[in-house]
């Protein structure tokens, strides 16, 4: 096992990149994109689950969060070429990529547009396209969200004056009062989730996201108000979609609109877990992404 390290990728237009990877030297890349707001950190569960399966961890700053020079305008389908420049950083031609929350998108992306490197994907908790036919999308989601995505319905001014508020309660966040942090988002068996390492990460990684300003978190939200760039139905890698119906950060019909809309997808629907409670599946969902890409080759 490799130590964990970081690197600073140069991106195109002459961005840099924070990267963490941590795992095995010449394990396969599992390329991890963290939720909306996030910036890298060291998540031990995924790394471990993905270690006993000889598979390296890759987690990348998007930009605008953390070290990652920002990138305005940015869309969903410009974390392709991000996470190629990634890839080739590292020497590795295949990859499987595992996105969960905001980061959802961002791995359908690399399996749309990456797909003769990408050997499958999966979704944890993963936000659908806005506007999408047949997904109410704001249906089901909890109040702090429906105020968030509207303001960044409204453009760039509104989104950043919201976000610069709801970013100062983050910056100081701590594992112990990140459920309260997080308000009416989180259902009891969230709540009952965000304990011990689990919540240590959840916060570290919120408290990075917002080190060095808003923009990434911003250029998230708006990104994902507008076209992404790609279509989910042009993916043609294996992809597997976890969604908890317990869900009130992305609504559980957001999971079931992705899982019927990508060729071939599989769905795991689960009745009983939340968007956090989700992640205590890590193992199963990576042993899953494994048979999945394995099964593709």
């Amino acid at each position: 096992m490799g130590e964990a390290r970081w690197l600073t990728v140069r991106a195109a237009g002459g961005r840099d990149l924070e990267v963490l990877v941590d795992g095995p030297d010449h394990g396969t890349v599992l390329l991890f994109h963290l939720g909306t707001p996030s910036a890298a950190v060291r998540v031990p569960s995924a790394v471990s689950a993905a270690a006993k399966r000889g598979l390296r961890t890759v987690i990348y700053s998007r930009p605008g969060y953390a070290l990652s020079t920002p990138q305005p305008g940015r869309s969903v389908a410009d974390v392709a070429e991000d996470s190629e420049a990634v890839l080739d950083a590292l020497g590795a031609e295949r990859f499987a990529a595992l996105g969960w929350s905001g980061g959802g998108p961002h791995a359908l992306a690399c399996a749309a547009l990456l797909a003769e490197r990408c050997v499958a994907a999966a979704t944890i908790a993963a936000v659908a396209p806005y506007g999408a036919a047949g997904l109410g999308w704001f249906a089901g989601m909890g109040q702090e969200n429906i105020d968030e995505f509207g303001a960044a319905l409204k453009g760039e001014a509104a989104i950043s004056e919201f976000l610069e508020t709801a970013a100062a309660g983050l910056r100081a966040v701590t594992g112990g009062t990140i459920a309260d942090a997080l308000g009416g988002l989180v259902t009891e068996v969230d709540r009952n989730a965000l304990v011990g390492e689990f919540a240590e990460v959840l916060a570290e990684s919120f408290r990075r996201a917002v080190s060095t300003g808003i923009a990434g978190w911003r250029d998230d939200d708006l990104a994902f108000t507008r076209p992404w760039g790609f279509e989910p139905k042009s993916i043609r890698v294996p992809v597997a979609v976890w969604q908890g119906a317990q869900d009130r950060m992305v609504p559980f019909d957001h999971g079931r609109w992705l899982a019927a809309n990508i060729p071939g997808a599989q769905p795991r629907l689960l009745d009983d877990e939340g968007h956090l409670s989700l992640v205590n599946h890590i193992d199963r969902i990576l042993e899953d992404l494994v048979e999945l890409g394995t099964a593709q080759n």
